[in-house]
């Protein structure tokens, strides 16, 4: 595996590239154009002069988080054709310029959702957390007329203001969605892409919806093992895989982390390992990488990967916000760096023990 860090670029984001060099272990940056809009062609250009800022300061770029889905694709709407072109496009530029892993969600109007920023924890660090009754409380059509989606500085993925403006027209779009009609589209995008990848070994990695569950009645299907297998199974191609989160995954309990993981052998395609600590099952937050910490136990994560023979990307995800960081919440630079070194570290033990016999 390859430990790397997300990076939101020299516009965006509070840390450098220069200080994600510096973090023992990490050698690549996931990372994305962050100014473009969903259903834009990224040009050769603009790749290129990302792939050379990440060159200069030592790393290199381990695959792209994410190009986003157009939501005329993901209802099906008579548009996502161009959509369509236009994101294959894209592939085979990111192809032509050496980058073969692409992350993406297919979530409906929000990507993953929190209903706190910054939750105090017993330590006095902050951390991103949800609770149902929070969301239950909330009508998304009235809320987001009073905010921007604008958070600590910050925009939470899937909320920007621009977007927001647009949430009624959204809602309406998915309205006759349902998860059967959602599969349906996906299946056709899948298919769709598929000869480009193969012609430019680009693995598509599709993230987890988070939480795995439905939110705000918006169906979600990419939340469980029988999912997504039956994902893969409806356009088996090595090319079509999964982004395996722990934390979005883990946000239902019922899931058992490392069996998915085995499950999925040859097509996890890109980690994210992190954990959370529940109060209820449908109160949780993030946590420290460290399994005492919360929930989930870390060296059966990566014990999983390990015996599937995971050779891609990896990164610590949602860090608390510590030692007074001022910073996106959940993306800055102390404990994901902190998360880096742990889970090398647990990486390192695996790889011992195993050939050692022990």
């Amino acid at each position: 595996m390859e430990m790397t860090l997300r990076w939101y670029g020299s516009k965006f984001d509070t840390v450098t590239l220069k200080q994600i060099r510096q973090i023992p272990g990490v050698t690549g940056v996931i990372t994305t154009l962050y100014d473009t809009e969903p259903g834009e062609v990224w040009s050769r250009g603009r790749i290129r002069a990302m792939k050379d800022e990440v060159e200069a300061a030592g790393l290199h770029v381990a695959g792209i988080e994410s190009v986003n889905i157009h939501d005329a694709i993901k209802t099906g709407a008579p548009e996502r054709e161009q959509y369509i072109a236009n994101y294959i496009e894209t592939l085979e530029n990111l192809g032509k310029e050496d980058i073969h892993m692409v992350c993406y969600n297919f979530m409906p109007v929000f990507d993953w959702t929190r209903t706190e920023l910054a939750r105090v924890r017993a330590d006095g660090s902050t951390v991103l957390a949800y609770t149902q009754e929070a969301v239950d409380a909330l009508d998304p059509e009235k809320m987001f007329e009073s905010i921007s989606g604008d958070m600590n500085g910050s925009i939470m993925p899937g909320w920007e203001p621009e977007r927001m403006a647009r949430v009624k027209e959204l809602f309406e779009m998915y309205k006759d969605v349902d998860d059967e009609k959602l599969f349906e589209n996906l299946k056709y995008f899948l298919e769709k892409i598929m000869p480009v990848c193969d012609k430019y070994d680009i693995n598509m990695a599709i993230h987890p919806d988070d939480p795995a569950w439905s939110v705000f009645g918006l169906p979600r299907i990419i939340i469980n093992k029988e999912n997504i297998l039956r994902m893969m199974k409806m356009v088996d191609n090595p090319h079509n895989g999964v982004t395996f989160c722990s934390g979005s995954y883990g946000t239902n309990l019922a899931n058992d982390l490392p069996d998915m993981i085995r499950s999925l052998k040859g097509r996890i395609h890109f980690a994210h390992v992190r954990n959370l600590k529940f109060i209820t099952p449908t109160n949780f937050e993030e946590a420290a990488h460290l399994s005492s910490d919360g929930t989930f136990d870390m060296y059966e994560i990566m014990k999983a990967l390990y015996d599937i023979g995971f050779d891609g990307p990896i990164r610590p995800d949602h860090g608390r916000m510590i030692w007074d960081e001022v910073a996106m919440p959940g993306y800055g630079l102390y404990d994901r760096a902190l998360g880096a070194t742990y889970l090398n570290g647990l990486w390192e033990a695996i790889d011992k023990a195993t050939k050692r016999g022990i």
